[in-house]
C-alpha cells in the first residue's frame, strides 16, 4: 500500500458518519477520488445518532468489494456493539443506549438489545463488514484510527480501545510520533490541525458538517 501511495496515488480520509447517509453520500460526490490510484479511508462510526446507518454500511460494503483500496476503520460505537456480542456484559447495556443503539436496532426490524448477542438481525455482508473493521492503518507518512492513540505507549502495546476511545491525553500531547495523525472521534466545529495530527470529525450527527481531508495536498471537502 506504501508504495503504491508513494507512486502518486491521494488519499482521502473521511470523519464520523453516525448514519448520515445523504451527507456522506453528498460528499462522496465532491471528492475527486479516483479508485484505480487513491485510498479512501473512514475513520469509524457509521451508526447510532442519525438515521440512515443501513445505508451507510451498505454503501461501504459496496465501495469495499469494489476496491481493496476503501479501508473501514472500528470507532468506538462499533467496538462497544462488538463487545456486547462478544461477552453480553449487561454493564455495557447503558452505554450503548446512551449512544443511541435502540435506533440503530430499529432500522434493521430489530425489536430488542436481544439481537446485539448473535447479530442475527444484520444481513451476513454486514456482520462480515463489522468483523472485518481494522483498529488502524498507516502508509509510510500517516497514521489512521479513530480517536488516536496512548501516547508514550508502544504500539504494539495499545489496546483496541485505545485507538477507538483516546481522547484527552492524546488531544493534549504535542510530541513528534514520525507519522502525522488523522483522527475522527472528538467533534470540532472546523478541522482540528496541529503539526502532529488532524482531526476531522466535525460532528455530521449534530447538524454539522461531514468532513473528508485530501492527502498530503491537506485539503478539505464538506457536506
Amino acid at each position: 500500500m506504501t508504495d503504491d501511495f508513494m507512486t502518486g496515488g491521494r488519499i482521502f480520509a473521511i470523519g464520523d458518519i453516525h448514519g448520515c447517509y445523504d451527507r456522506m453520500r453528498n460528499l462522496l460526490d465532491r471528492l475527486p477520488y479516483d479508485p484505480a490510484t487513491d485510498f479512501l479511508v473512514f475513520l469509524g462510526d457509521y451508526i447510532d445518532r442519525g438515521h440512515q446507518a443501513r445505508q451507510v454500511i451498505d454503501l461501504l460494503c459496496r465501495l469495499m468489494a469494489e476496491s481493496d483500496r476503501v479501508i473501514a476503520l472500528l470507532g468506538n460505537h462499533e467496538h462497544l456493539l462488538l463487545e456486547y456480542h462478544r461477552t453480553a456484559d449487561q454493564a455495557l447495556v447503558p452505554f450503548l443506549r446512551q449512544m443511541g443503539i435502540e435506533d440503530f436496532l430499529e432500522e434493521y426490524g430489530s425489536p430488542n438489545l436481544n439481537g446485539l448477542r448473535d447479530l442475527s438481525f444484520l444481513p451476513p455482508a454486514h456482520r462480515q463488514f463489522f468483523h472485518a473493521l481494522r483498529p488502524y492503518w498507516e502508509t509510510d507518512r500517516y497514521f489512521f484510527a479513530h480517536a488516536g492513540f496512548v501516547p508514550g505507549e508502544p504500539l504494539a502495546g495499545q489496546r483496541t480501545e485505545d485507538f477507538c476511545e483516546t481522547r484527552d491525553l492524546f488531544l493534549a500531547d504535542s510530541s513528534d510520533y514520525g507519522k502525522r495523525v488523522i483522527f475522527g472521534h472528538t467533534p470540532f466545529e472546523l478541522p482540528f490541525v496541529t503539526p502532529n495530527k488532524i482531526g476531522i470529525d466535525t460532528g455530521a450527527a449534530y447538524g454539522n458538517l461531514l468532513t473528508a481531508v485530501e492527502l498530503p495536498a491537506l485539503k478539505f471537502y464538506h457536506a
